[in-house]
């Protein structure tokens, strides 16, 4: 934004303050104009004693122009007054840009409207950054585990509410679906702040998708097919090995990394959220999803009401009520229950 200021009166700190608010302020309501076509020019004069301080405040942006003129006995109390009357003019001014498709227009016969286009693809708008296909891949890479998770337990409380048949889907399934659904074409990119809400939408999309159409024999028993799950490595050698005989105990080894979690951290984690799922057997699937995505994921409401396709205040709602009965519910009665209940604050 260019700002030019002229002084025909003392500058003191009190002056420079509010010019510096005024300035502040403008940056955040003017965001969606660019820097370089934003113009604020001011004057700040004294005339007769009986008038006191006079300050003029001009704003020019691509889409129009504001002036306000404000007198008083004070130099900083002239520049508050006028900053107040011209950031209302800014307000009034946005909410006729947002309203310009409602505006009632003259028709003439035999005349055809022509084509606008929207403010936001003029070349006054910033233009935000959408997410790029990079990004969703450098996102997935860093957090598929996280994703993992929270598809992996979604997936479980569907199954114990009897919502789609168990062992009908996996995880795989489900994040390799939203991942090609985030790289296809198809869908529209998010910003690149709210990428993260967006593929927890996306996977949570897929699984309604994907539990709406199940194949033909999923409902089927095959008398002959064994109970045993296939173990598909054909060896336990994964599972037991541990250390080459060959290696050797290095100091580097014996280090602590304090940014890892110890397998006390883990083994705790993994037994709240257990007692999570259990107490939320008889929820509600809205409340239970929004209560997981806000304790458990880290969501904002805000963001839950993104993913979640629901109203703000329906989230909230929901959340309170999965709370209450997290408070209420047995499983949880012992020394986990406050501490659950804080941490879904």
């Amino acid at each position: 934004m260019n700002v030019h200021f002229s002084y025909k009166d003392r500058k003191t700190p009190d002056v420079e303050k509010e010019i510096n608010h005024l300035i502040e302020k403008l940056r955040k309501r003017l965001q969606v104009f660019r820097p370089e076509l934003v113009h604020l020019r001011g004057l700040i004069e004294q005339n007769s004693a009986r008038e006191g301080t006079v300050v003029s405040l001009n704003l020019r942006l691509p889409s129009g122009q504001m002036a306000v003129q404000k007198s008083a006995s004070a130099a900083s109390a002239a520049v508050k007054a006028a900053a107040e009357d011209l950031l209302q003019q800014i307000s009034k001014h946005k909410e006729i840009l947002r309203n310009s498709h409602k505006w009632q227009r003259h028709r003439v016969a035999d005349y055809r409207p022509h084509g606008q286009v929207p403010f936001e693809k003029t070349v006054a708008a910033v233009q935000v950054p959408t997410a790029s296909s990079e990004d969703i891949r450098s996102y997935v890479n860093a957090n598929l585990g996280r994703l993992e998770r929270f598809v992996e337990r979604e997936l479980y409380f569907r199954e114990t509410a009897e919502e789609i048949l168990p062992d009908s889907l996996t995880k795989e399934e489900v994040i390799d679906e939203a991942i090609a659904r985030a790289l296809g074409d198809g869908m529209e990119k998010p910003e690149r702040l709210s990428l993260e809400p967006w593929l927890y939408r996306l996977a949570m999309r897929a699984i309604d998708d994907l539990s709406a159409n199940p194949p033909e024999d999923a409902a089927s028993v095959h008398l002959e097919d064994s109970t045993r799950k296939p173990n598909v490595r054909g060896s336990d050698e994964p599972e037991l090995q541990f250390h080459q005989p060959d290696e050797t105990l290095t100091g580097e080894n014996v280090i602590p990394d304090r940014r890892m979690a110890t397998p006390e951290d883990i083994a705790y984690t993994d037994e709240v959220i257990t007692l999570v799922q259990f107490a939320l057997d008889g929820s509600s699937r809205p409340d239970r999803e929004a209560f997981v995505l806000h304790a458990v994921e880290g969501f904002s409401e805000e963001e839950i009401a993104a993913i979640t396709d629901r109203k703000l205040e329906e989230v909230k709602a929901s959340i309170t009520k999965a709370r209450e009965h997290l408070r209420r519910s047995s499983p949880v009665a012992n020394r986990f229950q406050e501490k659950l209940i804080q941490a879904s604050k």
